[in-house]
């Protein structure tokens, strides 16, 4: 069949089930984003680029498979870059194209030419592969390649540049190839590594499940349960892995900041890692709580990249593989074998349940400024069962990490990478992955939420059931403290503080959304539950302490241990 070049870049990504596409319509892809609208794809432009990569990041969260952004030549792609580096740390498979000029312009030797850099070598360092089509029938391999290398070994973005003239370029080609006809899907561990695994599972005392974000991101969560039931254990999650795997909701315990995953790590004799870098923020899996019982403590880690075996810490039993192949592969070779839990495993359930009710009750309450604290209690506290929970901003997420009382199945924020106004574009991106469904909560400081704040009109125009709860202090909270820690309290805090006026429910109200303004904390559940009911995407401005906000935020001594050299 004869297609044009834009054609046949929808039919190969359809073939690998994605049918989104994030990115500003510019003349490069109007040809894309038209066809892709009458096939019936998902195609939302957002008003920057960086958000577009970053709705993106979050569809491949949601759906465990690639996802697709555009970004026209020069500024889109500097737009860009912000998203293509988060997704490279993320390790998150998105494939960013990018349009160029002609080529025959590229190549000239001239001065002054518009709209014009030469941008693939600026991207190329922050992506696992680089190419261009630069021949119509060079489409199909480059394509494939790019969707090869960035979900394979540890997943990651690809970059895609075509000029201007190649787009419209006419191929003779046969109908797409599944992906399994040109890349390895569903890797199994070898039968070897799997049986010596099994034999580890069996002889365990106290064994424990690490979970990471890969679990979440694969999209593996049945199978995780039924190997947590078939090993009788907890669940400790890393920071990056913090979505709650239905049904392991009483048992999962939040590394470091849970007591009771602080004990079962301490008292584990064995850890299977699953979808982890193990890296800074579960100390490599050899320090601070790890120390303890080290030598009695056998690893199993599952892991896609072969690479990555043994990097931060030794590993009896590797099973290389994808997730979504090898945990069922461990399941089915454990032939339903069942261990009796451990006497210990009740007793941290409901020392874990009781320091999260400890919590809702001894947060500071009946103070204006409302502490954030109770700010995370009281939203959390009304956060719909079945929703999506989306992080952002620096003390408001430490706060979060201690003080949420919800245990969502799916958590969407930016952890490895750190940065900050990811949350609305994640919020709107996690939003159109699930059609719109379910109900969103983006839980946010004002720093970071004005980042992108911009995108709260693409949220409204796709009527996505997203309330966003603003802990507004005026400041850059997190830097506030840092000030007073460097330089003593009353130092002067340098860019760090802006207008009180400053009101996110009005500019909520500006763009067609339901708005709130909150000072008082046993308004902030009715605020939320009026935003739901409004059936319109919602803003509630909530005044924080900010005296609190920045010197008061929990766990704050274990989460700088996260920086294992001391080099921040």
């Amino acid at each position: 069949m004869t297609v044009k070049v834009y054609e046949r870049i929808l039919d190969l990504f359809e073939a690998e089930g994605i049918n989104t596409i994030f990115g500003i319509p510019d003349p490069n892809f109007v040809h894309m984003f038209h066809l892709a609208d009458e096939r019936g794809w998902n195609v939302v432009a957002p008003h920057h680029e960086a958000s577009a990569g970053f709705m993106a990041e979050a569809v491949s969260r949601m759906t465990g498979k690639a996802a697709v952004c555009i970004g026209t030549l020069g500024p889109g792609i500097a737009n860009l870059a912000p998203a293509i580096m988060c997704a490279k740390v993320e390790n998150s498979p998105v494939i960013f194209l990018g349009g160029q000029r002609a080529r025959i312009t590229e190549q000239r030797v001239r001065r002054g030419r518009i709209q014009f850099v030469k941008q693939a070598a600026l991207v190329e360092p922050s992506v696992k592969y680089s190419a261009s089509i630069e021949y119509a029938d060079q489409t199909d391999e480059v394509i494939r390649n790019a969707l090869r290398t960035a979900l394979s070994g540890t997943p990651g973005p690809a970059y895609i540049e075509y000029p201007s003239h190649v787009i419209q370029g006419d191929l003779d080609v046969p109908a797409a190839l599944p992906p399994s006809a040109y890349r390895l899907v569903d890797q199994t561990a070898g039968p070897e590594r799997v049986a010596e695994a099994v034999e580890l599972i069996r002889a365990a005392k106290q064994p424990i499940l690490l979970v990471g974000h890969g679990v979440h991101t694969a999209r593996v969560g049945e199978s995780v349960r039924a190997l947590a039931d078939a090993l009788a254990c907890p669940v400790i999650q890393t920071s990056g892995g913090t979505s709650y795997i239905k049904g392991l909701e009483d048992r999962t315990f939040p590394y470091g900041f849970s007591p009771s995953a602080i004990e079962a790590v301490v008292q584990s004799d064995l850890c299977v890692a699953l979808g982890t870098e193990l890296g800074e923020p579960v100390h490599y899996g050899r320090g601070r709580h790890w120390v303890a019982n080290e030598a009695n403590r056998k690893w199993v880690l599952v892991e896609q990249d072969p690479q990555a075996i043994g990097v931060n810490r030794p590993i009896d039993v590797p099973l290389v593989g994808d997730l979504r192949a090898v945990v069922p592969q461990l399941v089915s070779a454990l032939d339903g074998f069942t261990r009796t839990p451990s006497p210990e495993l009740a007793g941290w359930i409901t020392a874990d349940a009781e320091r999260l009710a400890e919590l809702a009750e001894t947060a500071p309450s009946g103070q204006s400024p409302v502490h954030p604290a109770r700010l995370i209690v009281e939203a959390t506290k009304v956060f719909p069962p079945d929703g999506i929970l989306i992080r952002d901003g620096g003390a408001t997420t430490i706060f979060g990490w201690t003080y949420t009382q919800a245990k969502p199945n799916d958590v969407v924020w930016n952890q490895n990478f750190g940065h900050l106004g990811t949350g609305l574009p994640y919020a709107v991106g996690a939003g159109v992955a699930d059609g719109g469904k379910r109900p969103l909560m983006l839980i946010t400081g004002d720093s970071s939420f004005l980042f992108h704040i911009a995108e709260l009109e693409t949220a409204a125009r796709l009527n996505l059931p997203l309330v966003c709860v603003v802990g507004v202090d005026y400041s850059w909270g997190l830097e506030v403290g840092v000030y007073k820690r460097t330089f003593g309290q009353g130092s002067r805090e340098t860019g760090t503080h802006w207008s009180t006026a400053t009101r996110l429910d009005k500019v909520a109200e500006g763009f067609g959304c339901y708005g709130e303004y909150v000072e008082r904390d046993e308004d902030i559940a009715p605020a939320i539950k009026r935003a739901y009911a409004s059936g319109k995407t919602a803003v509630i401005h909530v005044v924080i302490d900010p005296k609190a906000n920045s010197e008061e935020m929990p766990s704050y001594d274990e989460f700088r241990t996260w920086y294992a050299e001391g080099t921040q």
